[in-house]
């Protein structure tokens, strides 16, 4: 199977361990497993000592008991039967496309989006239909032209909500009127959930497997919850003979997840209150300070994202996107994601979730790195 190099993460591995401020960064400030423990007042000394004495085996294969009660709570009215964990989100989104997918398919993706939504479904010989998110459009999904590029040969439809990189959020009645379409053709609906609950108001959306019996769900511990290091996803849908399909492939490519990882997930999960409300205190005092340097910036347009953790930056320099987030990192040590890497020219993808200091730090040095360009 041939693949595109997969542009986000060669850019991101190629700079962020020697960027001075990382501004690609998409998880919320990432906990130490000591300040996760004392966030969710769980005792240390017990703890350890149980990792300490848990024997390194598979464990669960579909994943622990306790771990996949934690998730449900994440949805509506969803059994620890329809959960399986996956390492990592981007495990989950390709464990779903190479069950589901065949050549010969057609797919209908939304773009920009994180690559491997579109990337994986072509290159398994699937016919991609491309769903263009536009600015003036807020970045929500067109439905007339939805509506025209699903036909009675479209096995799937592929959401990123909220969406990476524009940080737009579908209200309930938006993804409604996709399910709408979606069931029109008998369509499945994968959406990449991974940043959901990361919301700029209380106004939250649902997930597509609360509306849709034929929805699939993907996430992980990495973006909500600070927690990219366990490497644990999930998928979640409530179509019981996709869920046997799926964990018949899962066999050939993942097995199980790490026992150490799934515990750490549980105390996360057990008390996800407490760190939603840390994580969502972070992007929301973030993001104002972005929206304060985006208004001082003649150069820059934007929609303000409405959630998640990143936001896309369109700039009028005449510059290409690599060349201009290259020589910023060259002469600040700022890294920023080109918007080429999502196939969007003269925009710029900016991570505001980590350290407000980090990140204040790092807009003024971009303002500087643009007074040069004119």
């Amino acid at each position: 199977m041939k693949m595109k190099t997969f542009g986000v993460e060669q850019w991101m591995n190629e700079y962020e361990t020697t960027a001075t401020y990382n501004l690609g960064e998409t998880c919320v400030s990432p906990l130490s497993l000591h300040a996760l423990l004392n966030l969710t007042q769980t005792n240390e000394t017990e703890f350890t000592q149980k990792m300490l004495n848990t024997r390194l085996t598979y464990g669960d294969i579909v994943g622990a008991p306790e771990l996949r009660a934690g998730i449900t709570q994440l949805y509506q009215n969803l059994k620890p039967a329809n959960i399986v964990t996956t390492h990592g989100a981007i495990g989950a989104n390709s464990l779903v496309l190479t069950t589901l997918v065949e050549p010969g398919d057609e797919v209908v993706v939304v773009t920009p989006t994180y690559q491997q939504l579109q990337s994986i479904p072509e290159a398994i010989g699937a016919t991609v239909r491309l769903l263009a998110l536009k600015p003036e459009n807020d970045y929500l999904p067109d439905i007339d032209q939805l509506k025209a590029l699903v036909n009675d040969k479209t096995k799937l439809i592929i959401l990123n909500n909220p969406d990476n990189p524009s940080g737009s959020l579908m209200p309930q009645e938006h993804l409604q009127r996709i399910i709408d379409v979606a069931k029109s053709v008998d369509a499945y609906i994968l959406c990449d959930e991974v940043y959901r609950h990361l919301t700029q108001t209380d106004n939250y959306s649902p997930s597509i497997i609360d509306l849709y019996a034929k929805g699939i769900s993907t996430s992980s511990m990495s973006k909500v919850f600070s927690l990219a290091g366990l490497r644990l996803g999930w998928v979640a849908t409530h179509d019981e003979a996709f869920m046997q399909t799926i964990l018949s492939h899962r066999d050939y490519n993942t097995i199980s997840c790490g026992v150490l990882d799934e515990m750490v997930a549980e105390v996360a999960l057990d008390h996800k209150d407490a760190l939603l409300k840390r994580n969502r205190g972070i992007v929301r005092k973030n993001l104002a300070i972005l929206s304060d340097w985006v208004d001082s910036q003649p150069h820059i347009s934007w929609v303000k994202p409405q959630a998640g953790t990143t936001a896309l930056l369109h700039y009028d320099f005449d510059l290409p996107s690599e060349q201009f987030c290259d020589q910023l990192f060259k002469q600040t040590g700022v890294l920023l994601v080109p918007g080429a890497e999502f196939d969007v020219e003269h925009a710029l993808r900016i991570g505001y979730a980590f350290e407000s200091q980090e990140l204040q730090n790092g807009l003024d040095q971009l303002s500087e790195f643009m007074k040069t360009l004119g």
